[in-house]
């Protein structure tokens, strides 16, 4: 097998007597083992007449199988050894998978592989778990995303088993005379899970030959006879050639243009022609299609490359967010388009071009950072079913040769009378309504006229990428000098903080820099609020022709507002890294922005944030916690109303008096020397904010809940059908211990309160607790949608679970006590597999004032040596009538009002104004 030249791990291909395909990686740097097994069998499989069936049986094999009958044993076992687990059902391949601890991996496997040989397909569980589906279903009703994935089902073929609803409900996974849902669910099962349609990852620092045994729990799995897929053409004649208007729920406006090669093109993928052609296609520097229709203000943004996919057809999308003007030039939009692709056609074809992009992916390759173990299993279970043995590891990376013949093979295809138009956007004619979503949507022929005017050449003046001088550049030389075990202030004075680590366990020329600016104007208000979200999205909509170059070479930005000001962090290939920092911070335009440009960007920011009404019941209530909760947080709505009043002409002064008085803190992290550190905050405090005084950094504040006992807070989301309820605690300490103690209660509380709530009781599809931490201050989160139960019945059952939960700490026994407390530590000491998710570390650190690193060791320590009266108490607490805690609901549009019992919050800034506050 081919590996990145730093890839140390050691490898094994299997393949059983019953045709199973095995991937054995045995890794002594892994921190957790982890597992995936990948089917090919997903919803293209599913009978005409049982849509939504391999989905349904993705969630039956987690509930009992004839070695492990109890239904939650299997995510109560993961869970409690420090692992998760999860699945996913796709058009052709569902993926299971999971991670662990190492010492309990065999134990994992051994019930991970029951669900192959003898799931038990419980008849009252069948009852219970439909309707989860159906919930699961009900719930993306109003999803944008699933709404118009429908229309595209409904605007193809109709005897391609893509037109068919994926999901499933009550009505296709119904009971029916001539047989039950569980006899075809069975049916199914035996029909098409067969183990030479499986193939499976194991990973973990256990050898290769212990790895090779434990295979033995998967030998047992039946080899069958399977249906072998007879697919029709995706689209006929008659599905090309059309102009498709969509009304969406949300104010987006998004022209989609879709062409559809009905060929096998997976097998290409030494070559990956439809990747170049959205490299060059989706290039957004100076002179290209995207930076000229920004400049007209027709769109925002375009992605190039994306579409539907399946073993013997690939579309290929354009897709651009319009601004209003765009809505009324989508004939110029498009005419611009094929203009564009004629100059590809006749010009852009080229062999330096092809191996610029391929220098892209070898530097990607040879300079790999690595995936947590649970995300590299289950990406490499699919690599096993597209690539070819030899290539399971690289082929995501391959681009061997340039061969112009295929690259215009597909090129040539993409004609106005192949494509497919789609346009969404508010208020546009439909005459059509979807099925199960609801979409109102209108299709049409393309005109003559249309089709004339684009295939005719026009003068727009475009041009394509020139030679990119970041890829040219080769990565640094690697000299690690300066490493250290954890990150050193290098420089502490008034103003200016420097943190830097040289990290020798990453052996790679790259870096992150994390670069923060504090000032107390960007948050004196939620009209200050929303002006620097505003500054931030200026300044990135002008970056966009600036850094497009340096992003393609392997390098990132992000640029983003917080509680106390902003944070730009870049990320990549150290050799040019400085250079993009350069860029960003020369970039600023400190408040001089384009009129049309300000114009399109604050309309676009108001959409977005007014969207926010449209979201998931159970995520707006979210954000309506953390705007109750920090002061410097406000919901969408209260942004967007704060920014109608914004004009061009207040920004200037706004940006002067935000540099006034700044505290700035860095990190430059990674293979960066001392002397590199210095030399790039010496820059930063040359030229950030040069005429500024030096300041505190900007306090950040949560409110307090201590001594309020029940608050209740009641939001209205009348578009949706959805009722939804979140009870929230919080600790009135920020110490280690309470840390541990909320940590601990709802890692034991997770699996449990799962699969009591929605698996027994099926209140909802979305339905889970979580350890919310805010400012420093731990907190215990409970969470429910329901398409069909009351937020009194939420809180109920909520309640009544906290009541509970005290006997089900007492029942466990001492192996069990034990076990959870090393599950979890193992979870919260895990070692990062990478940069990247190390730097996010120190950097989230470094703003908690854990200025030695250590505060997960000194959590563990306080949980370690928390004791089992210690959790009871704090578990009785959560009970008693006298309890601090707030609970957010909303009241789906077509069910009855429900009145939760508590002290109403009936206006935030009342609230605000009286509360108490933790302040740091």
């Amino acid at each position: 097998m081919r590996t990145s030249p730093n890839d140390s791990r050691n490898y094994q291909l299997i393949t059983l007597d019953n045709g199973l395909r095995a991937l054995l990686i045995s890794d002594p740097q892994v921190q957790k083992s982890a597992a995936s097994l990948a089917v090919n069998v997903g919803h293209f499989d599913d009978p005409q007449d049982r849509q939504g069936l391999a989905h349904f049986l993705e969630h039956m094999l987690f509930l009992g199988t004839d070695k492990y009958p109890h239904a939650g044993e299997y995510q109560q076992f993961i869970n409690h050894h420090g692992g998760s687990n999860n699945a996913w059902t796709g058009t052709e391949y569902t993926n299971y998978f999971f991670d662990i601890d190492s010492p309990w991996f065999e134990a994992a496997l051994d019930r991970f592989s029951q669900f192959f040989i003898s799931p038990r397909f419980i008849p009252e569980l069948v009852d219970k778990e439909r309707q989860a589906v159906h919930s699961e279903y009900h719930l993306k009703i109003q999803d944008d995303v699933r709404r118009l994935y429908q229309v595209h089902k409904e605007t193809v073929n109709p005897d391609h088993p893509f037109s068919k609803f994926s999901v499933g409900s009550l009505d296709t996974l119904a009971d029916r005379p001539d047989a039950s849902v569980r006899d075809d669910l069975i049916s199914f099962y035996q029909q098409q899970y067969s183990a030479d349609r499986m193939t499976l990852v194991l990973m973990s620092h256990h050898s290769l030959e212990e790895l090779n045994q434990w295979l033995s729990y998967f030998t047992e799995i039946t080899r069958r006879s399977w249906p072998v897929r007879q697919l029709p053409q995706l689209l006929r004649e008659q599905d090309q050639g059309l102009f498709i208007s969509i009304q969406p729920v949300k104010e987006v406006r998004q022209l989609t243009l879709s062409f559809t090669f009905q060929e096998s093109v997976r097998q290409l993928y030494h070559n990956k022609p439809l990747e170049y052609l959205a490299h060059i296609i989706g290039y957004e520097g100076q002179g290209s299609l995207i930076a000229k229709l920004r400049q007209t203000g027709l769109i925002q943004t375009m992605a190039a490359g994306g579409g539907i996919s399946g073993a013997d057809f690939r579309e290929f999308t354009l897709s651009y967010q319009l601004n209003e003007a765009g809505l009324n030039e989508i004939d110029a939009i498009i005419e611009a388009t094929f203009d564009y692709l004629r100059l590809i056609a006749l010009n852009g074809i080229e062999m330096w071009r092809y191996r610029e992009k391929q220098q892209v992916l070898e530097h990607a390759l040879h300079f790999q950072e690595r995936l947590r173990a649970i995300d590299l299993v289950s990406h490499l279970a699919i690599n096993l079913h597209y690539f070819a043995p030899e290539d399971v590891l690289v082929g995501d990376y391959l681009m061997t040769q340039f061969d112009r013949v295929e690259i215009c093979h597909f090129l040539e295809q993409m004609t106005p009378q192949r494509m497919r138009v789609t346009l969404v956007a508010p208020d546009l004619k439909t005459t059509r309504c979807a099925n199960w979503y609801h979409t109102p949507y209108h299709v049409q022929a393309l005109s003559n006229e249309q089709l004339a005017r684009w295939q005719a050449p026009h003068a727009h003046q475009l041009t394509l990428p020139p030679e990119n001088p970041f890829i040219n550049s080769p990565p640094s030389q690697l000299i690690l000098n300066d490493i250290t075990d954890k990150p050193q202030l290098l420089i502490d004075i008034e103003g200016f903080r420097l943190w830097h680590q040289q990290d020798g366990e990453f052996p790679l020329p790259k870096g992150h820099i994390y670069l923060s600016v504090d000032s107390a104007v960007a948050v004196q208000s939620v009209h200050h609020i929303a002006c620097s979200r505003l500054a931030v999205e200026l300044i990135l909509d002008h970056l966009n022709e600036v850094t497009y170059q340096a992003e393609i070479a392997g390098m990132g930005y992000q640029f983003y507002a917080h509680q106390g000001g902003f944070t730009i962090h870049t990320a990549g290939f150290n050799a040019r890294q400085f250079d993009l920092l350069k860029m960003i911070l020369n970039g600023r335009l400190f408040g001089q922005y384009n009129p049309q440009r300000f114009d399109v960007i604050k309309k676009q920011l108001q959409r977005n944030w007014q969207n926010q009404r449209q979201i998931k019941p159970i995520n707006q209530l979210f954000h309506q916690l953390t705007a109750l909760l920090q002061p410097n947080n406000p919901t969408g709505p209260q942004l967007a109303a704060a920014l109608a009043s914004i004009q061009l002409e207040q920004m200037p002064e706004f940006i002067a008096n935000l540099y006034q008085k700044v505290h700035i803190e860095t990190l430059v992290y990674g293979s960066w020397s001392k002397l590199q550190a210095i030399e790039i905050s010496e820059y930063i405090q040359r030229e950030l904010a040069p005429q500024s005084r030096p300041a505190d950094e900007t306090p950040r504040q949560l409110v307090s809940i201590s001594g309020m006992q029940t608050l209740v807070y009641e939001h209205p989301c009348p578009s949706h059908s959805d009722s939804a309820l979140l009870m929230y605690f919080q600790s009135a300490q920020a110490n280690s211990k309470q840390i541990a103690l909320f940590t601990f209660c709802n890692h034991l509380m997770s699996s449990t309160f799962f699969y009591e709530l929605r698996t027994k009781q099926q209140l909802g599809y979305i339905v889970g607790n979580g350890n919310l931490p805010l400012n420093r201050h731990p907190g215990l989160l409970f969470y429910i949608q329901s398409p069909h139960a009351s937020p009194t019945q939420m809180r109920e059952a909520i309640d009544e679970f906290i009541d509970n939960f005290p006997l089900l700490i007492h029942e466990l026994s001492g192996q069990e006590w034990g076990d959870a407390k090393s599950g979890l530590a193992s979870q919260i000491l895990e070692r990062e597999s990478n940069m990247r998710t190390r730097a996010r570390r120190y950097w989230v650190s470094i703003g908690n004032k854990d200025e030695d690193f250590d505060q997960r060791q000194k959590v563990v320590d306080e949980l370690m040596s928390l004791t089992r009266a210690e959790l009871m108490r704090f578990t009785i607490g959560l009970k008693s009538p006298h309890r601090d805690r707030m609970i957010l609901y909303t009241t789906g549009a077509k069910q009855e009002q429900s009145c939760i019992q508590g002290d109403r919050i009936e206006s935030i800034e009342h609230f605000h104004a009286s509360a108490q506050r933790f302040v740091y």
